[in-house]
Parts: structure tokens; C-alpha cells; sequence
């Protein structure tokens, strides 16, 4: 049979102490003396009390719990983002709370709903596009709400983005310093700011060299749709010389439709770049050139945001943008006069 679960009373009882002396104990910051905190620890070891934390929020009105929505972990980058961030929250006492979300307004609707029935303290969306229903939702329910790898114009939300622009146009003039005549974009989801900043900046650096932008279908940030483009661009009459791919999770499939579908070679036909420098990206099967996304330091911006918040509500919202480096590899055909000094290893 299950065993009776212990509770304060029976730590209290064994520790001849009453049972605020017991919560006293257990909450952070209230005042006990170290003689009455060693005799209760020391019974609630011996019983196997654990504090009911879900119970002790009731009471101070915090949870310590953040929440997560993510649209989906297919891609490595938001995998490693979420470790990051579960251990960057738990440092500071807090600890994470994930959901994932389908593509429909009535699924992230849901999940919203959710965590705030789990009376979380703040919620993270990484690379979610909130509506503006959904943000007056959580400013009545006075929860902060810090977006990730994303940015919604007007919403009055903090934002923790990589410089998308400025990695992207480093991206482009990487590729005409390298003699590329024809090159092509298959851009990140048009919806979003990260895929519409990135098309922006790459545009941008192309003009700055005198060359436009051959083409930039949408990929949508979906590996089979990416693919299906690379196909289309390579069927044109003047087909790339180069491809900026919009991040790495669509360029590594871009490459196996190059190589293995169109019998194509890399860098040789047609160089390739990306954007994240997701650990695959660095596997010699691709040996990928790629936009690093500093993953630790967008989480620790984020973490400190969150914080932020939470310490003052009516914190004006922030924009955060910070910029990575390019990693050059073997995809990309490299510029005689490029530095030879490369980023270190290691996400930054």
C-alpha cells in the first residue's frame, strides 16, 4: 500500500516545534534561528518531508515557475535554446514550465490559458507570434511576457533577438566578396520578424555591393519546403551560384537536395550558408558556413529580463538585439582577402 504522505504537522510533532516554525523554515528570506532550522531539516530529512511548493505559491503569490512556449523542437537551435534557459532560470531559483504549440491561434490560445491557470510568474515565446488579444490577456493578468529569437512590432512586449539584419548582411557580403554573380535567399517564414529582418539585412548587404538578389522564395522554416525551392532555383535558366539559406535546420536539407538530389557540388556548383550554427552544422557531412545565433547570451538577456519584470511590472519593455559571428567553414567558397581567424568553438 502507498505510504501516508508526510506533511508540516508530522514534521512539527517530531521536531517539538509548531507548525509556522516548520513554513518558517522552508520560505525563503524568513527569519528562524539556526538552532530551530537544524532541528526541522533534520526531522524533515529523517520523515522525507518535501515542502509543498504549489501550496506555498498560494500564500506568497509567486510560483517560481517560468513558463516556455515553443512552436516546435524539430529544429536543434530551440532545443539547445531550452536547456540554456532551464538552466540559466534554475541558477536563479526559478525553474521552467515547457509547452509546445500548434499552428493554430485556438492551440496557443489554449496553452496561454494554461500556464496561467499554473499562476506562472512570467512566460518566454520562442518564436511565437502572439496576438493582440493574447497580449492584452497577460498585461490583465499582470504576467510579463518576454518574446525570444522573435519580435512583434507594436506590442509592447520585450524582445531578445540575434542583430538578424546585421548577421544577414555580413552573410551577403561574405558571398559577393567571394565572387558570386547569382545569388538566391530561401528565406525564413515571411511571417515572422526573425525571417523578414534576415531577407531585410541580406537585400541590404547585396546592395551595398552593387548586386541585387536573384531570388528569395519563402522555406517557412520547413525543411521539405526549403528543399522543394532549392529544386526550383536550381531548374532556373540562370540558377545560383550561392544560396543564403534562412537558418541552418532548412540548410542542411538544401544540401542533402543539392548533393545527393541534383548531384550537385558544394561549394564547387554552388556554395551555401545558413543561420544558428546548430551543433550539426559543424558534422563534416556538412561542414556548413553559418551565422551563429550567441545562444548564451540571448538566454542570459532573456533570464535578466524576466527578472527585470517580475521585480517591477511596470518596467518599460526592451529591445534587445546582439550580434554573432560568421562561421566559416567549407560550404562557402571563401574570399581571398577574408580573415583567416575564425570564431572559437562553443556556442557563444
Amino acid at each position: 500500500m502507498m505510504a501516508r504522505k508526510v506533511t508540516s504537522l508530522d514534521v512539527a510533532r517530531a521536531a517539538g516545534v509548531s507548525q509556522s516554525a516548520v513554513s518558517r523554515v522552508f520560505t525563503e528570506g524568513a527569519s528562524v534561528s539556526p538552532a530551530m532550522e537544524t532541528r526541522v531539516r533534520k526531522a524533515a530529512e529523517a520523515l522525507g518531508y518535501r515542502p509543498n511548493v504549489l501550496a506555498r505559491s498560494l500564500i506568497t503569490g509567486r510560483s517560481r515557475i517560468v513558463g516556455v512556449v515553443v512552436a516546435y523542437l524539430d529544429n536543434p537551435f530551440f532545443a539547445e535554446a531550452v536547456e540554456r534557459l532551464s538552466h540559466a532560470l534554475q541558477a536563479e531559483g526559478y525553474h521552467l514550465l515547457m509547452f509546445t504549440v500548434g499552428n493554430s491561434d485556438a492551440d496557443l490560445d489554449r496553452v496561454v490559458g494554461e500556464l496561467m491557470d499554473y499562476q506562472v510568474d512570467a512566460l518566454v515565446a520562442a518564436s511565437i507570434n502572439l496576438s493582440g488579444e493574447l497580449v492584452e490577456r497577460c498585461a490583465a493578468a499582470g504576467l510579463p511576457v518576454v518574446l525570444f529569437n522573435r519580435g512583434i512590432a507594436g506590442s509592447g512586449l520585450s524582445a531578445i533577438t540575434s542583430d538578424n539584419r546585421a548577421g544577414a548582411g555580413r552573410v551577403a557580403r561574405f558571398l559577393a566578396q567571394g565572387g558570386h554573380a547569382r545569388i538566391a535567399h530561401i528565406s525564413g517564414w515571411q511571417g515572422s520578424s526573425t525571417g523578414r529582418d534576415r531577407l531585410d539585412g541580406f537585400r541590404a548587404g547585396l546592395a551595398e555591393t552593387g548586386q541585387d538578389l536573384l531570388a528569395a522564395p519563402d522555406g517557412m522554416y520547413r525543411r521539405d519546403t526549403a528543399a522543394e525551392a532549392a529544386r526550383d532555383l536550381m531548374a532556373r535558366s540562370d540558377p545560383p551560384d550561392a544560396i543564403f539559406v534562412g537558418n541552418d535546420y532548412m540548410a542542411l536539407a538544401v544540401m542533402d537536395t543539392l548533393r545527393h538530389d541534383l548531384g550537385l557540388s558544394i561549394p564547387g556548383d554552388v556554395s551555401v550558408v545558413g543561420y544558428d550554427d546548430i551543433a550539426p552544422a559543424a558534422w563534416p557531412t556538412y561542414d556548413l558556413t553559418t551565422l551563429r545565433q550567441p545562444a548564451r547570451r540571448m538566454v542570459a538577456a532573456t533570464v535578466a529580463e524576466i527578472l527585470a519584470l517580475i521585480a517591477s511590472p511596470d518596467r518599460h519593455p526592451q529591445r534587445t538585439e546582439i550580434d554573432g559571428p560568421l562561421v566559416v567553414r567549407g560550404s562557402a567558397r571563401i574570399p581571398d582577402d577574408w580573415p583567416a581567424t575564425a570564431p572559437a568553438e562553443g556556442r557563444a
